[in-house]
């Protein structure tokens, strides 16, 4: 079968490689880029170890066949920090402890990343004792859902406008 181009953001950078159509975003990311962050688990799409954000919605990437990304973004746990600076989400998994082995925390990061985008509110959060995307619970994940509304600002009051925002 021959290779097929694909040009994508990774990571804010633009990249652009030749593979099979038939390789999956974990393989590439992987074996082909070096970024070794997205770990392969059951590779069936149930674990959650291999997720990363594409167009900013949490998928896992041993699923998503490599030309499925052409013209779209993703971002892997390499991509989240700055340099030196972690990502706050990155600073509460360390601040609480919420780890066990290690293996699926970037997965859980990148879906508490997901939330955080879609819910930038503390409005709306809740605790649990899973991270969604992944299938397996982590010691102080309690605690670390309820630190992750810290790193959410709090819901802004309305202002002298009812809640369908019109002036009162």
């Amino acid at each position: 079968m021959e290779n097929v181009q694909i040009k994508f953001v990774l990571n804010g950078e633009t990249v652009e490689v030749s593979a099979p159509p038939s390789l999956t975003l974990l393989k590439l990311l992987r074996e082909r880029l070096g970024l070794t962050g997205s770990k392969p688990g059951c590779e069936r799409g149930e674990c959650g170890a291999c997720t990363v954000l594409l167009d900013g919605d949490p998928v896992n990437s041993c699923l998503i066949l490599a030309p499925q990304v052409e013209g779209r973004e993703v971002i892997t746990i390499e991509g989240l920090s700055a340099g030196d600076k972690l990502d706050p989400i990155q600073e509460a998994f360390i601040s609480e402890s919420a780890v066990q082995c290690g293996y699926c925390i970037p997965g859980m990061i990148l879906s508490a990343k997901a939330l955080l985008n879609r819910t930038p509110t503390r409005a709306g959060m809740r605790s649990s004792g899973r991270s969604r995307g992944t299938s397996v619970g982590v010691p102080g994940m309690r605690r670390l859902s309820r630190r992750l509304k810290y790193v959410a600002p709090p819901a802004l009051p309305l202002k002298n406008k009812d809640v369908e925002g019109k002036e009162r």
